[in-house]
């Protein structure tokens, strides 16, 4: 792949914009002369070379935002996920976007179906941060670190105002001044200030001061010294500006004042003031800022000396944000300006006890601003993004910038003259802010450092000059003198111009040759104030010298301006004095002659006051060009020597230089670092062999020197690191290559060393510092193959790699030889060195990689991995680890070539086999790590910009695909990783697969069957690992192998993301910035003072919790999660939710990959079962998809069950489709309509498939089968705020589903919402000709699941109930065993559910009943599949038992054999078992006759089997079971197995009851007052306050309209079962006894009750008022049925009038006394219970007390005003009816006397008595009667 980065390797580096003077003209001699000078030069004045490639170069692409995706169990509520979704990406637009980087596209994205999943795995993937995490990574320094600890001030005069006015001008000066050390810490920064008349149109106030300083301290503070015009003698005085009371000059005052200052040139000194710049607290560590209270952070103090008043001004950008400097600047009002009365000396500026003169009434305003001394200073050094981490939180800016007013604790109370503020004033400040410290104002003066003369750090700007600071000069008489200063070559001719070599004091002006001081007006001894700066020639003989000149000026105008008088002179010869850093004092001489520098002229000359030394005076030298120290300074003299060839060729004196070098100190080593390793490397490069040596030696020891003074611990030491990245230069080819020369002297040292020669201690050091050599060479050879190609390459092209040399190819081989021996032998005593040493052994071949041919650098590559091949320890294995992380951390890496030509990939093909190797370590950690590198890799290619191509990415998957393979056939290796590691792998697998074209996929599935299988497996893993749980309150995926060993280090927030997401919020939630996107106030916690953020500390509340929370051994994620900022938490979440989404979908495209191909026959795969395709299909659907997913799922389903519908719908896969069908169903649960809706499309799909491929009936059996698993899983009922239950839902959604699944005119529009064609369903499959889709059929299908799905409702409603309405419990027992008899098994199951219920109730028959019904099911499968000893007719003689079971003979049972349904149950031996149930049960009732016939069924199975002790003991039981019904028929009390009961339910409150009526079957004891009671227990307790309970007392017919609404109404009425051959039109009275008598099959579905009424519509009348209607009841089915009680269907009534009523009585007891009389006795030696019944009867007709019954019918009908109503068709019948009666009474009487014993006769007196009287009675109204008897 192209990289188009090479173009330009080397950038060049302007050095720090710090305003120092270019070269000066006295060092434009001609250096040639002295070549250390020339090195020297070169070094600091020549632009920085920069390799751009050494730190990586990323370029890095985001993905596009991610999306909410819409997860869901059956429970969520969508609609509130969605709303939430667009309010989420409402506030969070992707803010990992801010990564730069153009908007990442998916360029393939048109074949895949979602995001790719490595960047919601990874997703905030740094690329630094994971270099940075590898062992020895070189971190880049920037070059200007020397300065970067430091703080930058800038400080601005605004304004200067005296009481008085302000009318001559001012001049002054601002420096950094130490109080605690009276050192002076920087150059003045000069400044004036014209009165506005004067004022030029270029205030010099716009000058900005700008001053370094180290670190923050209290004793730090600016000192400021202003100086005026010198006063002119009996001229307005400087007492006007310090008067008390307020005093204005008058006109002429200031003209005088202002002609003179015009007109005197010289300046005496007026006030000076110091301006603390920190609080005292203040903690020096800090380079940022202390405690909040200060101006510049810490504030300035309220010392004595000042007082002022600050204004903080934020400094806000024009793009709203703070200005990165930080800077803050402040206005200081310095109100308290000390008059100089006499001279001051530095120790006044200290002495607190000092008396305080007059102060100068006036106010200087200035504007100070603290500047992050940082990275904004040096272009964009953060172009590799390596510099960015700037310590300063961005959201503390002004945090530390409080207000703060300075009180004073001055001696003279409080000072009215204190400032207020000046609003105004501050207008103006804001606008002359500059933007920010980034861009430095043209007119920043940047005063010179001090310090930076005496820090332990390199020089890195040319800087040559001296400071000279008169001090004092004592005289014997009072004067006004001052000095000039002056620097001289010679001391030879006197009138001599000096040379031009003094600084100006104003900017932009040329050098002058002279300056003069202050004048000390009227002073004996004169004390000055001024600092004078000299620039010094490159060197110096010793006649160059300073001359002072001192003058006596008069201060009065005579005739012309005043004239300076020449007082003496001194002289100060440089070489002498120059490092002198203490007072120096000379003697002052009269007049100047000839050599006045040479002794004997000294002798000679006049001196002032006898010859003392009355002058005082200071000097600083600060210079990078003439080191102090001799040793260093012998050194360069040798190396000219050497290099001008003038001393003897040996050099033996220069060897002595060189060896003297480690004795140097280490600050002037390390201040000439630079130009002495420069030095060093040239004679290196191209001196002797003995001095190669030597120089070669002397470097390490200096490099081990200054890797010791490394302050931070850092492997590589930041000064040298600058050195090679920045200093290092071959100077534009002045300098020939170093690395011939470097490798040559190293590797001979390295080969002695490998054949046993003592090398000494030197070889350690070398090894240490192994790092800088080989970056040295390294650089070496990018400048010189930058320099080959310089000139002929045509733009853009890239630089060709460079062929080196054999010879030196050799050598560095041989040594890259012994420090791997060195590498391996130090790893196994495990020294830390030797993986520092390996990691710079990687370094170097991925620089060697941009630079010299690949061939050569996989020489060296292949070398390391033949020393460390296989596997090895641990510690060997990791070092080879990272070296592989190194490298391929190159741009180049995939293309790195092997031996052969043809092999493109060598590296790559390494890496994979040892990340393998990795993953099936011993040691755990090397496997996560194994596995991590993995990742980063993938994510590498992935988001680097170079490589959005298809194909780029297709190359890069096809190169790492091999490592896909290895894992298929080593996959225990997989199973042994924990499961953050199979993540890291898997998503791996994921990334690699997506981006392969399908020939290279397709491979992997040709090999076996078992390897696809395993593949597959893989992609199962996938699902399960990413899965989105709702909430991860586990610490998840640790197996049984504990957590990887990452210490408590990283908490676990998230299991599903990488585990850099973990740091990556950890380090959030340090920080908690305010994300981008979010507002300004908002919830966001603001920082704390950023002073308490050490680690130990947390600084938040949150962070506290976090900490607390991690600190619990196994913290749960959830509560560590809890702990995140709401911003991150969601971030977090949506994280997850991508990672499963975009996995899931990924492995969605690999499957229907797969399907398409195993439709075409060309893989290796199982095609009998496609188990491949059937299980990932089944963990699609077992796990929580997200809403993408189901949108991408049903097409491809579809599509799946289109080309291998007669595979998946075969037998052999019915767990699959059972759990498919499943899954189904439960989608169709969801709240979300767009996941239901496609649930049914789905559930469309199969019908059609089975349409096809199978039975309906199979479809509809495993249907009912999962609707029925469903329903134990979703929570169809809820409870009511009265607990009762209501549906829920879950279940009206499922209906509603089962009800679209079957709706042709909704079809249509599904399948488009679904994204599916119109004609789907329509569509033929392959091989088939006629279409079979049917919607009768669908809704057939649906219609059934609905019954289901109805029953197990209705069951489920009654779950508070069930206990008390054992009716309404056993009721929806049937509804199940009804609904799902599709199903044998579940048929079955509810019945005998319903079995025991009956048991539990007693209710026997219908227990029995509910054996039998179970018993027919499996004889008729039996009977079906012809593999029974029954026959149809069996069947239909137990169809007579129990009419349930049904008569039709289909091969459902069969059908409906689903894995784990089925035939196992459905065997003779159970059906005979279920037949001996009901027999038991049946005899428990007592109905003996279906006893008999259920063991007629059993009999021919023991027959056929030959059973005959089985046939024994069921004719044993069958004789017993005809006694018994011998038994019951003869019993003279008639045989009841029951009572019936009919109930009729009014009331709305009765729900599906409502005006229905039932008939009850109960246990024979039970009358009515006990169902009574026990029907209204049931119902009342549902009744709730505003609906009470009635019973309506009698049968009559009830209107329900008339009833009283909202109350609720019970009618109970004992009805008897009708016969089946009963006349039921007769009018008689029906006695049971009186029927035949024959015990016949008790089964009744009719039942009939009598109700008496009146016509004439009171409540009773006589007996010729009483109507009877007789109402006859059909039911649903026959008792004993399956429920105890029947639905009445249908419903007749007869009316009787009276008199009919009355003959029918008559009739009905004729009858009974007749049937007595006729019966036949079994023997006539049994009279006894004869003569019961008899008397019974009897007693009931003839006794005298009941006489009424026949008497009140005459009375009634036959006398009076009835008899005429009566027709006489009917009076014939009544008149007959009782004539017949009257017979039959006395032939009983007769009878009744040949029975009877003694004890008997006067009972049968008293019948005689009472038949005798009736018959008188009768008499009366039927004459006729005597003569009938």
């Amino acid at each position: 792949m192209e990289n188009n980065n090479l173009g330009l390797r080397f950038r060049k580096i302007p050095r720090q914009p710090v305003a120092l003077p270019k070269l000066d003209p006295l060092l434009d001699e001609n250096l040639e002369q002295w070549p250390h000078l020339n090195q020297l030069v070169q070094c600091y004045g020549t632009e920085w070379v920069k390799d751009v490639n050494k730190y990586g170069h990323y370029e890095n692409t985001r993905p596009d935002s991610f999306q909410s995706q819409i997860f869901e169990g059956p429970d969520t509520d969508t609609e509130t996920e969605i709303r939430l979704a667009s309010a989420r990406s409402a506030t969070i637009e992707e803010d990992v976007a801010s990564i730069s980087g153009r908007p990442f596209s998916d360029s393939g994205s048109s074949k895949h179906f979602g995001q790719p999943p490595l960047p919601a795995y990874e997703p905030a993937f740094d690329w630094e941060n994971e270099r940075a995490m590898i062992f020895g990574q070189r971190t880049p320094e920037s070059p200007a670190a020397s300065y970067s600890s430091g703080l930058k001030i800038s400080v601005r005069v605004l304004s200067l105002a005296f009481q008085s006015g302000l009318v001559e001008p001012f001049f002054g000066s601002i420096a950094l001044y130490n109080q605690e050390r009276k050192e002076k810490l920087s150059e003045d920064f000069y400044f004036h200030i014209l009165p506005t008349e004067m004022q030029d149109a270029r205030l010099s106030s716009e000058n900005r001061g700008v001053f370094y300083l180290d670190a923050p301290s209290a004793s730090v503070c600016l000192l400021i010294q202003l100086e005026k015009t010198a006063t002119e003698e009996g001229g307005i005085t400087t007492s006007v500006y310090s008067r008390k009371e307020p005093v204005h000059l008058t006109e002429r005052e200031k003209q005088k004042l202002q002609v003179w200052s015009r007109i005197m040139p010289y300046r005496e000194s007026f006030a000076w003031a110091v301006v603390p710049l920190f609080d005292n607290n203040i903690t020096t560590n800090t380079g940022e800022s202390a405690s909040p209270s200060s101006p510049l952070a810490p504030s300035m103090t309220a010392s004595s000396s000042h007082d002022g008043v600050f204004e903080p001004i934020a400094k806000i950008t024009s793009d709203g944000k703070q200005g990165y400097s930080g800077g803050s600047s402040v206005v200081v009002e310095i109100s308290n300006l000390n008059k100089v009365k006499e001279s001051y000396s530095e120790e006044s500026i200290q002495d607190p006890k000092r008396k305080v003169h007059k102060p100068v009434k006036g106010v200087l305003r200035l504007e100070i601003e603290k500047h992050r001394n940082g990275h904004g200073d040096f272009e964009d050094l953060s172009e590799n993004g390596s510099i960015i981490n700037d310590s300063l939180d961005p959201t503390d800016r002004l945090s530390d910038l409080t207000l703060m007013k300075c009180p004073n604790s001055g001696s003279g109370g409080l000072r009215s003259g204190c400032s207020k503020w000046n609003s105004e004033d501050g207008k103006d400040v804001s606008r002359n802010l500059t933007s920010s410290s980034g861009t430095p104002d043209l007119n920043c003066y940047h005063a010179f450092d001090f310090c930076s003369t005496t820090r332990n750090e390199p020089f890195q700007h040319l800087f040559h000059c001296l400071y000279v600071y008169p001090v004092a000069v004592t005289l014997s008489r009072k004067r006004n003198p001052f000095i000039r200063v002056e620097l001289r070559k010679d001391d030879t001719d006197v009138r001599k111009q000096p040379l031009e070599a003094i600084y100006p004091r104003e900017p932009g002006v040329s050098l002058h040759k002279w300056v003069h001081t202050q004048v000390a007006v009227g002073a004996r001894a004169a004390s000055y104030h001024d600092e004078i700066k000299v620039s010094l020639p490159a060197t110096w003989t010793p006649s160059h010298h300073l001359l002072f000149t001192f003058f006596h000026v008069d201060l009065q105008t005579k005739l012309e301006a005043p004239r300076p008088v020449v007082v003496g002179y001194a002289s100060l010869p440089l070489s002498t004095y120059i490092h002198s850093r203490s007072d120096i004092s000379l003697p002052v001489m009269r007049e100047l002659v000839p050599h006045y520098l040479q002794e004997t002229t000294k002798e000679r000359l006049d001196y002032l006051e006898d010859g003392k030394n009355i002058f005082k005076l200071r000097l600083r030298l600060c210079s990078s060009l003439y080191p102090t120290n001799e040793r260093v300074r012998d050194f360069c003299l040798e190396y000219d020597r050497h290099t001008l060839r003038t001393n003897p060729p040996w050099g033996s004196e220069l060897l002595q230089a060189i060896n003297s070098l480690k004795h140097v100190d280490s600050t002037a080593l390390l201040q000439f670092l630079y130009p002495i390793l420069n030095m060093l490397l040239h004679l290196i490069g191209n001196g002797g062999e003995t001095l190669q040596v030597a120089a070669f030696r002397a470097m390490v020891d200096i490099l081990t020197r200054v890797q010791q003074v490394s302050f931070d611990d850092a492997d590589r030491n930041r000064f040298l690191v600058t050195y090679v990245d920045y200093s290092f230069d071959d100077f534009g080819g002045n300098q020939p290559p170093v690395y011939p020369g470097l490798a040559t002297v190293w590797g001979s040292l390295a080969r002695s060393k490998a054949k046993g020669y003592r090398v000494g201690p030197v070889y350690d050091d070398v090894l240490s510092m192994a790092w800088f050599f080989l970056e040295l060479i390294v650089k070496s050879m990018a400048l010189e193959q930058a320099r080959l190609y310089d000139h002929n390459l045509p733009s853009g092209e890239d630089v060709p790699p460079m062929q080196l040399k054999e010879s030196v190819f050799r050598c560095i081989m041989q040594l890259f030889d012994c420090l791997l021996t060195e590498v391996h032998e130090r790893c196994k005593k495990g020294l830390s060195l030797a993986k520092r040493l390996n990691s710079s052994l990687a370094f170097f071949c991925y620089d060697l990689l941009y630079i010299i041919e690949p061939c050569q650098v996989y020489e060296l590559v292949s070398l390391y991995m033949d020393k460390f091949s296989g596997v090895c320890q641990s510690v060997l294995h990791e070092c080879k680890l990272t070296f592989l992380q190194i490298i391929s951390d190159h741009d180049l890496f995939v293309e790195m070539p092997g031996r052969d030509p043809s092999d493109r990939n060598y590296l790559s093909s390494i890496l994979i086999q040892e990340l393998f190797l990795s993953l099936d370590h011993d040691e755990l950690p090397l496997r996560a790590k194994g596995a991590r590198i993995l990742v980063i890799l993938l994510c590498k290619h992935e988001f680097d910009a170079r490589y959005q191509k298809a194909e780029d990415k297709l190359y890069i998957a096809q190169l790492y695909f091999p490592f896909v393979g290895q894992i298929l056939d080593e996959m225990p290796v997989f199973y042994n990783l924990n499961a953050t590691e199979k993540r890291e792998v898997l998503i791996g697998v994921l990334q690699i697969v997506r981006n392969l074209d399908d020939t290279s996929l397709v491979k992997a599935w040709q090999q076996s069957i078992a390897r696809t299988r395993l593949y597959f497996k893989l992609m199962e893993e996938c699902l399960i690992l990413f899965e989105h749980k709702k909430a991860d309150n586990i610490l998840g995926g640790n197996n049984s192998r504990g957590p990887i060993s990452e210490g408590a280090g990283s908490p676990k927030y998230s299991e599903r993301l990488s585990p850099a997401i973990n740091n990556y919020l950890s380090e959030a939630s340090r920080q908690e910035v305010r994300l981008e996107g979010t507002p300004d106030n908002g919830y966001l916690w603001q920082r704390v003072n950023s002073q308490l953020a050490s680690p130990s500390q947390p600084y938040s509340l949150r962070e506290a919790l976090a900490q607390a929370q991690s600190s619990r051994i196994g913290a749960s994620a959830q509560a560590l999660r809890e702990s995140l900022h709401p911003i991150l938490r969601q971030k977090l979440e949506l994280w997850e939710e991508n990672v499963s989404a975009t996995v899931s979908l990924q492995v969605l495209e690999i499957t229907e990959n797969f399907s398409s191909m195993a439709a075409s026959h060309n893989i290796a795969t199982d095609y009998g079962k496609l188990d491949c395709i059937t299980t990932i299909l089944t963990s699609f659907f077992s796990r929580n998809q997200s809403l993408a997913f189901w949108k991408a799922f049903f097409p491809i389903f579809n599509r799946i069950f289109d080309l291998h519908g007669a595979t998946l719908m075969a037998r052999e896969n019915d767990r699959f489709l059972k759990q498919i069908a499943f899954h189904l169903l439960r989608l169709a649960v969801y709240r979300n309509d767009s996941v239901r809706k496609r649930a049914v499309i789905g559930l469309q799909i199969l019908v059609k498939s089975s349409l096809y491929f199978m039975q309906t009936a199979r479809l509809r059996a495993l249907l009912t089968i999962t609707l029925s698993e469903l329903m134990s899983d979703v929570q169809v009922t809820h409870m009511k705020t009265d607990n009762t239950l209501e549906e829920s839902g879950e279940a009206r959604r499922l209906q509603q589903s089962l009800g679209e699944m079957a709706d042709e005119a909704k079809s249509v529009n599904l399948l488009r919402e679904c994204g599916l064609p119109d004609d789907t369903l329509l569509i033929i499959p392959e091989k088939f000709t006629e279409n079979r889709w049917s919607w009768d059929e669908v809704k057939h299908l649906s219609d059934s699941l609905v019954l289901a799905l109805d029953a197990s409702l209705g069951h489920a409603l009654l779950g508070s109930v069930m206990a008390m309405d054992r009716y309404a419990a056993a009721e929806s027992f049937y509804k199940l065993g009804m609904a799902f008899a599709p199903v044998p098994d579940l048929h079955i199951m509810w019945l005998l559910h319903l079995c025991d219920a009956h048991q539990e109730m007693q209710s026997w028959a219908e227990a029995a009943q509910c054996a039998v019904a179970v018993a027919g099911v499996i004889m008729q499968a039996l009977v079906a599949r012809n593999d029974g000893v029954w026959s149809k007719d069996h069947v239909s003689s137990l169809r007579k038992i129990c009419p349930m079971v049904s008569g039709e003979f289909t091969t459902e049972a069969s059908a409906a054999e689903v894995e784990g349904y089925g035939a196992s149950k459905l065997t003779v031996d159970s059906a005979v078992k279920y037949l001996q149930l009901a027999n038991k049960l049946f005899s428990q009732a007592e109905l003996y006759h279906f006893c008999a016939s259920i063991l007629e069924l059993v009999i021919p199975v023991y027959k056929s089997r030959k059973a005959y002790g089985q046939l024994a003991k069921c004719h044993t039981l069958l004789t017993n079971i005809y006694e018994s019904i011998l038994d019951q028929e003869s019993n003279p009390i008639p045989f009841i197995d029951a009572t019936y009961y009919r109930v009729g339910f009014y009331g709305e409150k009765f729900g599906k009851l409502d005006r229905k009526e039932y008939v009850y079957r109960e246990p024979r004891d039970v009358r009515l007052g006990d169902i009574m009671e026990k029907l209204s227990h049931i119902y009342e307790s549902r009744m709730d306050s505003n609906h009470i309970l009635h019973i309506i007392p009698d049968s009559r017919q009830v209107k329900a309209e008339e009833l009283q609404a909202g109350a609720c109404y019970l009618q109970i009425t004992a009805v008897d079962a009708v016969m089946e051959d009963e006349d039921l039109g007769s009018r008689r009275e029906r006695i049971f006894s009186l029927s035949t008598g024959s015990v016949r099959a008790r089964v009744f579905d009719r039942f009939l009750f009598d109700t008496p009424f009146t016509k004439n519509g009171k409540t009773q009348g006589g007996l010729e008022d009483q109507w009877k209607r007789r109402t006859v009841l059909q039911t649903e089915g026959s008792f004993p049925a399956l429920v105890n009680r029947l639905l009445v269907t249908k419903s007749e009534s007869l009316e009787f009038s009276p008199v009919e009523n009355a003959i029918g009585m008559i009739e009905t007891r004729t009858t009974a006394l007749r049937n007595e009389l006729e019966e036949p006795r079994s023997s006539d030696g049994d009279h006894l219970p004869r003569l019961q019944s008899l008397q019974r009867i009897l007693q009931g007709s003839v006794a005298v007390q009941v006489n009424s019954g026949v008497l009140s019918v005459c009375t009634a009908f036959l006398s009076g005003e009835p008899a005429t109503r009566l027709r006489s068709q009917e009076l014939q019948q009544l008149i007959a009816a009782l004539l017949e009666f009257m017979a039959v009474c006395k032939r009983a009487i007769r009878v009744h006397f040949r029975l009877i014993g003694e004890e008997d006769q006067e009972f049968h007196t008293q019948l005689v008595n009472g038949f005798q009287s009736l018959t008188a009675e009768l008499s009366h109204y039927i004459p006729a009667i005597l003569s009938e008897l």
